[in-house]
């Protein structure tokens, strides 16, 4: 079972002015209309006076419609579009910190060699492991280490891009 609700999964990539207090309108605005966003990232773009937000949320078809109406009205964002799945790149970056301990040992490397993951520290009691991919993967990663005692862990959300030569600044509001 995965950490999102796949079928009513949708990600919104969001352009913003690169201004103080424009994330806090846009998260506010959610708040305000009683939406749980599941992951946000955001980060400067290759143009520095933008920021993009990425804003993985889960709601029916009224629940996306309502907040891209809502979005595009905000006074610093520039465009807003849902980004298709099957058209886009999505990655995900977790830290998990698992307990050091003998018995799990070959299971531990193991999983670090089937997810294509790193080990980035290692002590005697616990070693920390970054994995990147889909959700999807980062979900599979959970379920398979859970035995070997998960400590804690942090994952980043979701951040997307349209595949292709295009940029989201191109594309028509369609969404």
């Amino acid at each position: 079972m995965g950490y999102y609700n796949e079928d009513n999964r949708f990600v919104i990539a969001v352009y913003v002015d690169n201004k103080y207090g424009v994330l806090s309108r846009v998260t506010s605005m959610f708040t305000r209309r009683g939406f749980n966003i599941d992951a946000l990232t955001v980060g400067v773009t290759e143009s520095p006076e933008y920021s993009r937000i990425t804003i993985t949320m889960s709601g029916d078809g009224y629940a996306k419609a309502q907040m891209l109406n809502q979005l595009r009205k905000l006074y610093n964002v520039k465009k807003v579009e849902v980004l298709d799945e099957t058209t886009a790149l999505e990655r995900e970056l977790m830290l998990i910190k698992i307990k050091n301990d003998q018995t799990h040992n070959q299971t531990i490397l193991s999983a670090v060699d089937i997810f294509h993951a790193e080990i980035v520290d290692y002590s005697v009691d616990a070693l920390c492991i970054e994995v990147t991919g889909p959700s999807s993967k980062i979900d599979a990663f959970i379920e398979f280490i859970k035995p070997c005692g998960i400590i804690e862990m942090c994952r980043t959300g979701v951040v997307a891009l349209q595949k292709g030569g295009g940029s989201m600044l191109d594309m028509p509001d369609v969404n």
